[in-house]
């Protein structure tokens, strides 16, 4: 898999010195920053540095140290890639390039490190942001629903407290229940609505701050029940837009709950 060049990276649209964490301040406010995905502090001075980049919003410098430490850097790289790519990355085939070499890495760290759970965090989120480009009924027609939630439940038995994989795993209920029906999504999958409420509750409960947990909640509720939901969507999304970012991928976050607001 291609590493992204340099022009693959597109900038940090907000400069803003509050999402800095020189020196001690990374260790001072490490439980903040990854309350949602509970990554270790990690030792390694390379991967400090790699984190700093990403919370700062350099997300091509975290890649670039990340992969530069080899197995102990492969968890910001692929947080690097899937939040840039996610947000930053407007054309389909970067979005899919960046994806797979997520999902590609996060195999190999669960080969070398099985019990690190971000490596199966970050598999599964990387097939469900892939899934979404190629549309979410071809990659079930590939067997991803199946991956994707085998990757989210060893997530969670590593890591029960896993704030972000419980909203992933909300997603992933609601989207098979979306494209699938109740009873399809249901007998095939498991995908069931009190299912994906349960997980959206226990993000919320770990997670109280967090714009995505409510904008990935609202979504799925108007997936799920449709407009007879939408009332309360809408509430969340403007919850979501007075979250306080500390971060960089917190305030992409809240900038595209102020987008959807915009657009609605």
């Amino acid at each position: 898999m291609p590493h992204p060049t340099t022009s693959a990276f597109h900038p940090f649209p907000w400069k803003d010195v509050s999402y800095d964490y020189p020196a001690d301040a990374l260790k001072q406010h490490w439980a903040r920053l990854h309350q949602g995905d509970c990554e270790p502090w990690p030792t390694d001075d390379t991967v400090q540095e790699a984190w700093r980049a990403y919370h700062a919003g350099d997300f091509q410098r975290a890649v670039e140290l990340g992969l530069s430490a080899g197995d102990e850097g492969l968890n910001v790289t692929n947080k690097a890639l899937l939040i840039h790519a996610s947000y930053l990355i407007e054309e389909r085939q970067g979005k899919r390039d960046a994806f797979e070499q997520a999902a590609t890495q996060a195999e190999r760290l669960q080969k070398s490190q099985p019990s690190n759970a971000n490596a199966w965090y970050y598999h599964a989120l990387a097939l469900g942001r892939y899934s979404q480009v190629i549309s979410v009924s071809k990659a079930l027609s590939q067997g991803l629903g199946d991956k994707i939630r085998a990757s989210l439940e060893k997530t969670l038995e590593l890591c029960p407290d896993h704030a972000e994989a419980h909203i992933a795993f909300g997603a992933w209920h609601a989207e098979i229940l979306d494209k699938l029906g109740s009873m399809i999504g249901g007998l095939t999958y498991g995908a069931k609505r009190d299912e994906a409420e349960r997980h959206f509750n226990a993000a919320l409960a770990l997670l109280p701050d967090s714009a995505i947990a409510r904008m990935e909640y609202a979504n799925a509720m108007v997936m799920m029940h449709g407009k007879g939901k939408m009332r309360q969507a809408e509430a969340l999304y403007a919850e979501a837009v007075q979250c306080k970012p500390v971060d960089a991928m917190e305030r992409l976050d809240v900038e595209a709950a102020r987008d959807e607001i915009a657009e609605d």
